[in-house]
């Protein structure tokens, strides 16, 4: 399994103040014994050391220190830093780091069998008591950082469920090398973000012939189930679907070839031989053939057991929707039912008669407001002034604007011929009486005024002559 090259020690990012030679000398000196004497100091140098070893580790990819290592990646103008000894105790005793021995005996006592690659799982030779009253590190005892081995394990998870692996439960230590190799610089960090995983409930890895395998926990469970039979099965079948595809793929190539072959040596003239590739081809496609069908096998037993696995999962599902539909109906029976229901029904003629009854006392209301309503209208017409009789009629042309003369000389001088022919004759005694009504219109602003001009003439003795 090829992983990623470790990020060197030249190419971590180091804070602006390491060019500052002052400021650095004082880094690189060593602790107080006693914290008390300069606490500002003190805890200024832990800090900065503290926070550039999770720099230094997220930078190379890795979860694992040493102070060994430590020494090399901090060295400075061909000096070592003469406190990370005080600093690693001080992030163990704080819980910020832990011996990796210690963190894998915590997890599982399978894991200590492992064996694997990088990962060396000590025997616990000194208690954890024994690291933080010592004063002396081994240089070689490596360490995890348990804030970047969680960052390491959320990565790991969300890479297995984002790739074509998340159907199967079950993959084997190689697989999950491949796949993690963009995630882990070694297989040292694999190996600790499994354990992580394994401390979460989030897989469990086991020993079967010889093979390491690790199952993760599906979607919907809260923690991973152990291995049982039925997964090696399943995983069994879909190594042989694997294994299979990959043959069936190879025979198809080599059938290419065999044709590729036979036309070449066509061109050449050598028959014979071309008929040699084109059986070698035909045997080929057989064996493709058998396997293929062997592999429609394997395929179709692998979708049945998905299915009966589906099928478990809604008969369970079942099960639990009639035990929790018995347990609520454990109280209920046809005669309650039926109980309930008269009452309410007895209930509902109770409110309608209720209804029925406030509803004729508001039609009674109405009727008495609408006797009210009529005597009121008597006595508003009762109430209203007689109309002046003799008054003359309202007119109904415009009225002129204000300013203008009410009736120029010239208008009623026009209007005369009008108002003669209105003229009515009466004989009283060999007098004539002769009565002309007049009506004139003034406009006076701001007040309007309609005058009625009644003339009459006496005439005695004359002769009046009428023309038509």
């Amino acid at each position: 399994i090829c992983f990623p090259e470790r990020v060197r020690a030249s190419e971590i990012t180091l804070p602006p103040e390491w060019d500052d030679d002052e400021r650095m000398n004082f880094m690189f000196s060593d602790f107080n014994e006693n914290r008390d004497v300069n606490t500002t100091d003190w805890d200024s140098k832990m800090d900065f050391w503290t926070a550039l070893i999770l720099k230094g580790c997220r930078d190379r990819g890795t979860v694992c220190v040493s102070l060994q290592e430590l020494n090399k990646t901090f060295r400075r103008k061909e000096k070592s830093p003469l406190g990370l000894a005080t600093v690693i105790r001080s992030m163990a005793r704080c819980g910020k780091i832990q011996r990796e021995s210690e963190f894998a005996a915590n997890v599982d006592c399978g894991w200590l069998s492992w064996g694997v690659g990088l990962l060396l799982v000590k025997p616990l030779k000194w208690t954890f008591s024994t690291l933080l009253g010592s004063s002396q590190v081994p240089l070689e005892e490596s360490f995890v950082v348990i804030e970047l081995v969680k960052e390491k394990a959320a990565e790991l998870l969300k890479v297995y469920r984002g790739s074509e692996f998340a159907s199967r439960s079950i993959l084997s230590f190689q697989e999950l090398c491949t796949l993690s190799s963009d995630v882990c610089a070694d297989e040292s960090t694999l190996c600790m973000a499994l354990l992580q995983l394994q401390r979460d409930k989030q897989v469990t890895v086991s020993l079967h012939d010889g093979e390491k395998i690790v199952k993760f926990c599906q979607p919907g469970q809260a923690q991973v189930s152990l291995v049982s039979d039925v997964d090696m099965g399943i995983y069994q079948l879909q190594r042989s679907e694997k294994l299979l595809e990959e043959r069936v793929e190879k025979l198809g190539l080599e059938a290419d070839k065999c044709r590729e072959e036979a036309r070449v040596l066509l061109r050449e003239g050598k028959k014979s031989q071309a008929l040699r590739c084109l059986r070698g081809r035909k045997r080929v496609e057989k064996r493709a053939d058998g396997l293929f069908a062997k592999l429609e096998s394997i395929r179709g037993i692998l979708d049945r057991i998905a299915q009966s696995q589906t099928d478990k999962t809604v008969i369970q599902a079942y099960q639990a929707g009639v035990s929790a539909l018995r347990l609520s109906l454990k109280d209920v029976t046809v005669e309650r039912a039926e109980s309930l229901v008269d009452q309410i029904q007895e209930l509902c003629d109770t409110q309608d008669e209720v209804n029925q009854t406030i509803s004729s006392g508001v039609n009674g209301a109405d009727a008495d407001i609408d006797e009210l309503e009529e005597e009121l209208k008597c006595l508003l017409e009762e109430s209203k002034p007689d109309s002046v009789s003799g008054l003359p009629e309202v007119p109904t042309k415009g009225l002129r604007p204000s300013g203008e003369p009410g009736l120029p000389g010239t208008d009623l001088l026009s209007s005369l011929p009008e108002e003669l022919n209105k003229l009515t004759l009466t004989d009283s005694g060999g007098h004539f009486q002769i009565s002309l009504s007049l009506s004139l219109s003034l406009s006076l602003s701001p007040l309007s005024l309609s005058l009625s001009l009644s003339l009459s003439l006496s005439l005695s003795q004359f002769h009046v002559a009428l023309l038509a």
